[in-house]
């Protein structure tokens, strides 16, 4: 197909409906790397939180264009490198594999400093954390989450345009609402300990998928992932809302009690 064609397949309703589909899919698929970033970037100073959710979700725009222009490397990926006895290990493997070690890790730490309490957070946020030291922490998550997000493009469409189309306003979906995001997280303590949970789980997804011809699996079905956290955030958001009625009946009902009080003590 001639780039030319591929312009003119853009156009056509087909090609609409494939770029919204895959927008839609693309934010789906995002929705780790926006939360990685927003636990990451929470170590940061105020003022430089959403500078390095920006950067981060900018670069992983880029590498992801990049990605898809080297579509036929990506591709070559999946190609044994070497073999350890029946186990042909490819390109992909290794990435996956570094990757989920990494992020497991990293997630893991995160939890241990939470669990140890307020203290710990004091003096880990106390801690001379770089944006360089962050933004390269994205970087490397970035990386392993866009050849999910990329070999699920080529899955669906094979025109060039349709898929950076998507890639970008996919992007530019995930950093006007990042900030959004960031904040719902990290001002919620279970939301941020369930959000670490499904990181944590992630990490290990990936882990898995690497090594999935190693333990005789043909699939890691991400969906089942997507759908417990939804439920998890349902069941979190209803808590939520519980907490706020009872702390607004509660208030409503102190202040009943009090001007009871004031009238009774005016009486008297």
């Amino acid at each position: 197909m001639t780039y030319s064609e591929m312009l003119h397949g853009v156009f056509s309703a087909e090609g609409l409906i494939s770029i919204l589909t895959l927008s839609l899919l693309e934010v789906v698929l995002g929705i780790d790397n926006i939360i990685f970033i927003s636990i990451t970037a929470d170590k940061l100073p105020r003022e430089q939180k959403g500078k390095a959710r920006t950067i981060g979700l900018l670069l992983a725009l880029g590498i992801r264009i990049v990605l898809l222009f080297g579509i036929n490397w990506i591709i070559s990926l999946k190609e044994p490198l070497f073999h350890l006895g029946h186990w042909g290990i490819t390109g992909r493997d290794l990435i996956l594999l570094a990757g989920g070690i990494f992020l497991v890790y990293k997630t893991i730490e995160e939890i241990i400093e939470k669990i140890k309490g307020h203290e710990a957070e004091l003096s880990s946020k106390q801690r001379k954390v770089s944006l360089n030291s962050i933004i390269f922490q994205i970087v490397i998550i970035d990386i392993v989450f866009s050849f999910d997000s990329i070999l699920t493009a080529v899955a669906i469409s094979n025109n060039l345009f349709i898929m950076a189309g998507a890639v970008v306003i996919s992007m530019i979906i995930m950093i006007l609402f990042s900030g959004v995001v960031s904040e719902f997280i990290n001002q919620n303590p279970r939301i941020k300990m369930l959000a670490l949970a499904f990181l944590l789980v992630i990490g290990f997804v990936l882990i898995a998928e690497a090594c999935k011809d190693l333990i005789g699996i043909e699939e890691v079905p991400k969906s089942y992932i997507y759908v417990a956290l939804g439920f998890s955030l349902m069941v979190e958001a209803l808590n939520l809302w519980e907490k706020r009625v009872r702390r607004k009946k509660g208030k409503e009902i102190h202040e009943i009690q009090e001007k009871i009080h004031e009238e009774k003590h005016h009486n008297s």
